[in-house]
């Protein structure tokens, strides 16, 4: 029988912030090993991620402290911080996962401040702690296979405290400006209550919007328990995170099931040279997919279906695109239910020995499925990258790839 598909819950009602809801997941069960490699990653000599038992509130808590550069840090833009989690030792879903984060922090920004999410100046989710948390949450999630497909987490409301908070920009209010606009693109639930100070971070916030979706603590069987703990100990409530770890209860399925938005535009009058770029485009905007369908429109027209699957947090921005990069007037988009197979990433090599290249094998496993081979499929980029590399043909390298999956 398959195994029932991963699911969490997130206890926010004290507040999140990054630090404390990766020290969360590793209480209930991540592996540190592997955040602590995916955050060495970055590049950045002297960032490391250390962990501490403390209480806060009188309860017991795992504590991140993230080391930090002696060197003064920088302002960054998106294109910078994308870069650096590109590089990061993530496997695909974690290191989207990042990029998504990112890209709805410099969208907020941009709407806070006025700008483009290109031209943001990252101040404090930009530095290095920030990435830190944001590349050990992604680790982290996938770890414990939350962010395999057919994986679902929950969170409570964010409790967002009240009063003012220091900045780059000097004293803000309680909740913080970015805060408050991710919550309402992403539809997060907030709670002000009587909590003092700041409770629920940018990038807090920014990882639930990605991660999670509002609601209440699922059916579950559950199989971890975590506290990730703040840096202050206030006396009015536990500065803490909690997750929940479990696997959906109900009658098993290898298939997972979710819902994904669907965001589409009909186009008759736009130069077909220039639907390669759309399509880069829309993906850089976080959709996970996109396509064109051809169809006959009014007066006989020859025109291009665009279809994109994104996640809530993404409309916006995806919506934006095919408005800035085609010629359509409208653009609609609905909920559609879906399933997926479940699925994990295999790592190969390629090539003659001594300059091999690593090529990512996507591998269903659907015990329903005829034969004893399950489905596999390399990574389509990656296959082109050690292709241009060895100087061999992307299908040799496929077939390469395959070849050793099937070996090992």
């Amino acid at each position: 029988m398959a195994e029932l598909a991963p699911v969490a819950y997130v206890d926010a009602t004290g507040g999140v912030a990054g630090d404390m809801l990766l020290g969360a997941l590793l209480d209930a069960g991540a592996d540190l090993d592997r955040v602590r490699d995916a955050v060495a990653s970055l590049g950045v000599p002297g960032l490391t991620v250390d962990v501490h038992r403390e209480r806060r509130g009188g309860f017991a808590c795992l504590r991140v402290v993230v080391g930090t550069p002696a060197a003064a840090d920088r302002e960054r833009r998106l294109a910078d911080v994308l870069e650096r989690v590109g590089a990061a030792r993530l496997d695909p879903a974690a290191r989207r996962f990042a990029a998504d984060v990112f890209a709805l922090l410099a969208r907020a920004e941009a709407a806070v401040h006025g700008t483009t999410p290109e031209e943001v100046h990252f101040h404090e989710v930009g530095a290095f702690d920030a990435l830190a948390d944001v590349v050990g949450v992604a680790a982290a999630a996938a770890s414990v296979g939350l962010l395999d497909p057919g994986a679902a987490t929950w969170c409570s409301p964010l409790a967002v405290g009240h009063g003012t908070v220091r900045s780059a920009h000097g004293r803000l209010p309680v909740p913080a400006p970015a805060v408050l606009r991710i919550a309402a693109d992403a539809g997060l639930e907030l709670a002000g209550g009587h909590l003092e100070g700041e409770r629920t971070t940018p990038t807090g916030a920014a990882l639930l919007a990605v991660l999670a979706r509002s609601g209440v603590l699922p059916d579950m069987r559950a199989t971890g328990v975590g506290v990730g703990g703040g840096r202050r100990d206030p006396a009015d409530r536990p500065n803490t995170t909690r997750v929940v770890l479990g696997r959906a209860a109900g009658a098993a399925d290898h298939r997972g099931r979710d819902e994904v938005l669907v965001v589409e535009a009909t186009v008759d009058d736009l130069d077909p040279r220039l639907w390669p770029s759309v399509l880069a485009a829309v993906r850089a905007a976080g959709a996970w997919d996109c396509w064109t369908t051809s169809v006959v429109g009014r007066h006989g027209r020859p025109g291009q279906v665009l279809s994109a699957l994104c996640p809530d947090a993404a409309r916006d921005a995806v919506v934006q695109a095919v408005f800035r990069h085609t010629s359509t007037f409208g653009v609609r988009w609905s909920r559609w239910e879906r399933a997926t197979a479940r699925r994990r990433s295999v790592r190969v090599e390629v090539g003659p020995p001594g300059s091999t290249r690593e090529v990512t094998v996507k591998v269903a496993d659907d015990p329903d499925a005829p034969g004893d081979l399950p489905v596999a499929t390399p990574e389509l980029v990656e296959a082109e990258a050690a292709a241009a590399a060895l100087g061999w043909p992307v299908r040799a390298v496929c077939e390469a790839a395959l070849a050793a999956f099937r070996s090992s």
